[in-house]
Parts: structure tokens; C-alpha cells; sequence
């Protein structure tokens, strides 16, 4: 009988240990792939990350929303024109300086306008050029490869009893759903990141329009404040990957499969976390008076 029960042991341990080995060899895959994806979707301008969709957001902007942006500045320039008449109670008291400001500020609005396009690209290229230079700085190897962190795996999970390995089989199946919800969330954050950029650069004309009234002002200046956040929100996600780059690089178990695994877990769940993090910080920075 003991034979029996002996051999009915090591076939489960044999099942497993095999199982768990499946699941840690590919468990971190699909998340490596992704982390390493990040610099090459954040580095990319709207018109590299996707020709298609920048042609159609650019040619709604200037057949949509720039029409409306024409009628958006002559009714703030014409505003402005009645406030610097107002401020006078006599009108005897008026300059014709006044005048000529004023149509230098309308000029100077025009311009803007006719130009958003240019101004709200040439931000994304400045933010651009600071990831690429960070890049080469600050990104190491963000693959996290459990043959390398636990060498002696197989052996070990072969000299552990019954019990542990139904318990560590378990948390390996538990950390590689929670690995692919990550994964999603990582997708989600750089590709969000992205028809963001395109949400916000769609409707450039009308903020920018406002950009020299003295009551509609704050309106273009928040706009810019909020693109250049955009922008170098990439820079600030770079900054995440190379942390946990160096991270998951050093990463101490004692020879401890559990331990292992519940770090490398931790370690992109703080990622996921930061990422998620880096939009509002980026916002708060640049709106910080």
C-alpha cells in the first residue's frame, strides 16, 4: 500500500513541478515585450507613431476646427478692442499708440493660428528629443528571466514536499493572470498615452486663438502648459522603465522561488502603478505657478 500511495506522490510531484516550471518559464513574457515596446511608443512623435491617423486629426483640424478658431479670435481681438476703448472714460484721453498695439497683438494672434500646427508639432519634437537622449541613458535590460534569477529552480522545486508545491503552483498560476492584467494595463497606459496626444493637438486652433486676449488668455496659456505636460510625460515614463530596469536587475531571493516570484510581481505592479502616475505629475509640474 505504501508503495502505491509512494508512486501516486511522485507522479504528482513530477505533474507539478512541471506545471510550475511551465508557468514561470513564460510567465513574464508577454510583459517584457511590452516594457521593452515602451521606448519606441513614447519616443515617437504624433506623425511617426501613426501616418494615418496624424493625416486625419491634422486635415479635421484645419477644415473643422480652424474655421471655428477664426471666429473664436475675431470675437476675442474684437473684445479687446472695446475693452481698450472702455478703459478711457473720456474719449478725447485715447492714444493712437493703443490702436497700433492692438493691431499688433491681432497680428501676432493671426499668426499663432495660421501656425498652431507647427507650434503644437515643434512641442512634441522638443519632448521628443529629450527621450531619445534619455534613452540611451537611463534604459538597461527590462526582461525579467526567472532561469536567470533562480538557476537551480528545477532542483529545488524537486526537493520540496507535496504541500508546497500544490501551494507554489497555485501562486505561479495566481502571478501570471495578474502578469497578463498588467500587460494589458502597460497597453493601455502608452497607447492611451498616444490618441491622447491626438485628442489634444485636434482642437489646437481654438485655445490658441484666445492666446492674446486679456480675458480669454489663460485659455491658451493653460493649453500649452497642458501640451508641454504631454509631452514630456514620455520623458518622466522613461524615467519609470529605467528604474525598474535596474530593479529587476538586482533582485535578491536567497535561492527563494516564492520569494522570486512575488518580487518580480511587485516590481511591475509598481511600473504599472508609476506609469499610471506620471500624466498627473507631468500636469502638475507644468501647471505649477
Amino acid at each position: 500500500m505504501d508503495f502505491v500511495l509512494d508512486a501516486i506522490t511522485e507522479w504528482l510531484k513530477e505533474l507539478l513541478v512541471s506545471g510550475i516550471i511551465g508557468n514561470l518559464s513564460g510567465m513574464f513574457d508577454s510583459v517584457n515585450e511590452k516594457v521593452g515596446d515602451i521606448a519606441a511608443q513614447v519616443g515617437a512623435t504624433p506623425q511617426g507613431w501613426n501616418g494615418g491617423i496624424f493625416s486625419m486629426v491634422q486635415n479635421l483640424s484645419n477644415t473643422v476646427i480652424l474655421p471655428i478658431a477664426g471666429a473664436v479670435l475675431a470675437f476675442v481681438m474684437t473684445l479687446e478692442l472695446v475693452q481698450i476703448l472702455m478703459d478711457k472714460n473720456n474719449h478725447h484721453d485715447i492714444e493712437s499708440a493703443v490702436f497700433f498695439k492692438w493691431i499688433f497683438k491681432t497680428a501676432c494672434a493671426i499668426l499663432i493660428v495660421t501656425n498652431t500646427w507647427n507650434i503644437v508639432m515643434g512641442v512634441f519634437d522638443v519632448a521628443q528629443s529629450a527621450v531619445n537622449q534619455a534613452s540611451g541613458v537611463i534604459i538597461g535590460d527590462t526582461s525579467i528571466d526567472m532561469a536567470a534569477v533562480l538557476p537551480d529552480m528545477e532542483a529545488q522545486l524537486e526537493a520540496m514536499e507535496l504541500g508546497p508545491l500544490f501551494g507554489l503552483w497555485f501562486q505561479s498560476m495566481f502571478v501570471g493572470i495578474t502578469m497578463w492584467a498588467l500587460t494589458i494595463c502597460i497597453f493601455i497606459i502608452t497607447y492611451g498615452r498616444m490618441i491622447e496626444v491626438y485628442l489634444v493637438t485636434s482642437v489646437a486652433p481654438i485655445p490658441m486663438a484666445a492666446m492674446m486676449g486679456k480675458e480669454f488668455g489663460g485659455m491658451g496659456q493653460n493649453y500649452l502648459k497642458a501640451l508641454f505636460a504631454l509631452g514630456f510625460q514620455a520623458f518622466l515614463i522613461m524615467i519609470c522603465v529605467g528604474i525598474y530596469a535596474v530593479l529587476v536587475q538586482s533582485i535578491a531571493t536567497s535561492g527563494d522561488i516564492s520569494t522570486a516570484i512575488w518580487t518580480c510581481m511587485g516590481y511591475t505592479v509598481l511600473l504599472c502603478f508609476t506609469l499610471f502616475k506620471t500624466g498627473s505629475l507631468a500636469k502638475s509640474v507644468f501647471s505649477a505657478h
